[in-house]
């Protein structure tokens, strides 16, 4: 059975760049339901821990500087199917490669800046929303 939570970021690009609004208006129009959301700025050793499967990988260093270089605004979003839902909404990681209309296609600049992040697998989507927020942070 599919899950029905995925969690997302709208990285420090497409907050500076003041997407933010246009981005969760897209994910409510997509019918996705807000279960937590908070904005903050990682610090280096959070953005290592949450990327930590990443270690060792060439854009690991790029990656964790990138995603502590500015605000951010973390998110759970349900909706049935969550995952594979909010992964169709996006489109592909490199936002020259993701279908004409996808949030990437529209808000990313590269594929570091790609506006958002999405859950990868449900197993993931509990991981990184359990990351972020504390069950008291959560609607039921």
């Amino acid at each position: 059975m599919k899950g029905n939570i995925t969690l997302t970021m709208i990285k420090p690009t497409a907050m500076e760049k003041g997407y933010a609004g246009k981005i969760i208006t897209r994910v409510l129009e997509a019918g996705f339901k807000l279960k937590a959301m908070k904005m903050l700025q990682l610090t280096k050793s959070q953005a290592m821990e949450f990327y930590g499967i990443h270690t060792g990988k060439p854009f690991y260093d790029d990656l964790v500087k990138y995603m502590s270089s500015g605000p951010i605004i973390a998110a759970i979003l349900e909706k049935e199917n969550a995952v594979e839902e909010y992964r169709k909404l996006i489109g592909s990681t490199n936002p020259e490669k993701a279908e004409k209309g996808t949030i990437r296609y529209d808000y990313g600049t590269n594929i570091q800046a790609n506006a958002v992040h999405g859950s990868d697998s449900d197993e993931n989507a509990i991981i990184e929303s359990n990351f972020f927020f504390s069950h008291l942070e959560r609607l039921k």
